[in-house]
């Protein structure tokens, strides 16, 4: 398209006009007119009777790329509203997929809009069961799906933990009939209130179980049993929830669901410990679970008094057997030690004789022995002793020897250091006022010394000195 250049003002169509050419041109186009599409409903709400909603599409990523208001007008949404809900179960909600068929719708005023007046019930089903499907996956990969199903509740399981709205039919349905549960079994309970339908009900509840947890410190809850009421259908796909599937799945205590109706599934269903499919099923599991443990306590107790009475009697007969056979028992036991002390008292001579015979033996075998050994050992030191002697003579030679021959040398050492020898060989000895002459810078003019020589001393005066 060239753009306008013409200096002149152009002719403009009116809004109106415009948004006229663009309805006809929907108009025209088939497709636009009805088909059906797919989406995820957004920003939901009923006004005056009528539903209006935002209908969107995201990516992979989970970003929107698309974006389109809807409206179900109130002569077609009751049939839409009953349909979906009978075949689904479900009331339609934010978030939810599905498909519908209608077509776009162009006003002046308000713009695009699609009219919806038809809805595939089987499309948002298939949507919901995969998304279950994917939930459960994930615990499947994630190794947990089976956690809080493998745990064990406690027998008789009386401290029990309640999760679901205060107001609920189903709540009040699951205290009446625990409390006039036919054994007459007494239970604790305490309500952790959540919310149990809507947006809000994943985060609820794991709210709610959070607290239970914090409270096991101090209850020590044998489960915890989540619940919603009966009444009339509901929305559940808050109970399809990733978050909230693998807190359960993890959950250390034995949760018990019983949520909606017969009819209905959700995730916690599969991963729970126990799937009871109303509250009031959840509750008579409870009490049938009481009635079990006493009647299992009942029949043990009558087995165990059966078991005692027949002992008592067994043990009875065994006792009067034993009375009879205790005297004779103890007669044979004393013959049999007489018996035996007269076999030992004619033994014991022979047997003492022939000991001491071999004692005797013995010690003349090591007195002999001793002799030898002291002799020889004697003589060992005898020997020692000789060659001692020896060795220390030739010592003390040779040490006297070394002593003499030192003495010598010191002798000529002393001679060899003796001052007269050394005046002997021509030196003399200058002294002044007793003190040796070492520096000549020591003496002064007119000093009297005296000079030692191997003839005689010499006195002089001190002239001059170089």
């Amino acid at each position: 398209m060239e753009a306008f250049t013409s200096p002149d003002i152009p002719t403009a169509l009116t809004l109106s006009q415009f948004s006229a050419y663009v309805s006809r041109a929907m108009s025209r186009e088939p497709a636009l007119c009805g088909a059906w599409v797919a989406a995820e409903i957004s920003d939901f709400g009923i006004r005056g009777g009528h539903c209006y909603m935002t209908l969107i599409e995201k990516d992979n990523a989970g970003v929107t790329i698309a974006r389109m208001r809807a409206t179900i007008w109130a002569s077609r949404f009751t049939y839409i509203r009953s349909k979906f809900a009978r075949e689904t179960g479900r009331e339609l909600a934010n978030g939810m997929k599905v498909m519908i068929y209608g077509g776009a719708n162009y006003h002046g005023n308000y713009g695009l809009s699609f009219n919806i007046v038809d809805i595939n019930s089987s499309y948002t089903m298939g949507d919901l069961e995969r998304i279950r499907r994917e939930i459960l996956a994930t615990l499947q990969r994630e190794g947990v799906i089976g956690l809080n199903r493998s745990l064990r509740i406690t027998e008789p399981p009386q401290r029990v933990a309640v999760i679901s709205s205060e107001t609920a039919a189903g709540y009040g349905d699951f205290t009446n009939q625990l409390l006039g549960n036919p054994a007459g079994a007494q239970f604790y309970t305490l309500l952790f209130p959540a919310v149990m339908q809507g947006e809000r009900t994943a985060a609820s509840v794991r709210e709610a179980l959070r607290q239970v947890r914090e409270t096991a410190c101090i209850i020590r809850w044998d489960c915890v049993v989540i619940i919603r009421g009966g009444g009339a259908t509901t929305d559940m796909t808050g109970f399809d929830d990733l978050q909230l599937a693998r807190e359960v799945a993890t959950f250390p205590i034995p949760v018990i669901v019983g949520i909606g109706h017969e009819r209905d599934r959700c995730v916690l269903d599969e991963i729970a410990c126990v799937r009871c499919k109303t509250p009031t099923a959840a509750a008579a599991f409870l009490s049938d679970s009481i009635a079990e443990a006493w009647q299992r306590a009942a029949d043990l107790a009558s087995r165990i008094a059966t078991y005692s009475a027949e002992r008592l009697k067994g043990e009875h007969i065994r006792i009067h057997g034993l009375r009879t056979m205790i005297p004779s028992l103890a007669e044979a036991s004393i013959s049999n030690a007489r018996l035996l002390l007269h076999n030992l008292s004619a033994t014991l001579p022979g047997i003492a004789k022939e000991a001491t015979s071999k004692e005797r033996v013995r010690l003349e075998n090591i007195a002999t022995t001793l002799k030898v050994m002291t002799h020889a050992s004697i003589e060992r030191e005898n020997a020692t002793l000789r060659n001692t002697a020896a060795t220390l003579r030739v010592a003390a030679a040779n040490a006297i020897e070394r002593a003499r021959a030192s003495l010598e040398n010191a002798d000529k050492l002393i001679a060899a250091l003796d001052p007269a020898a050394t005046l002997k060989r021509g030196y003399s000895i200058t002294r002044v006022n007793g003190k040796a002459v070492t520096n000549p810078e020591s003496l002064h003019r007119g000093d009297t010394i005296v000079t030692t020589t191997a003839g005689g001393t010499i006195t002089s005066t001190v002239v001059t000195k170089d």
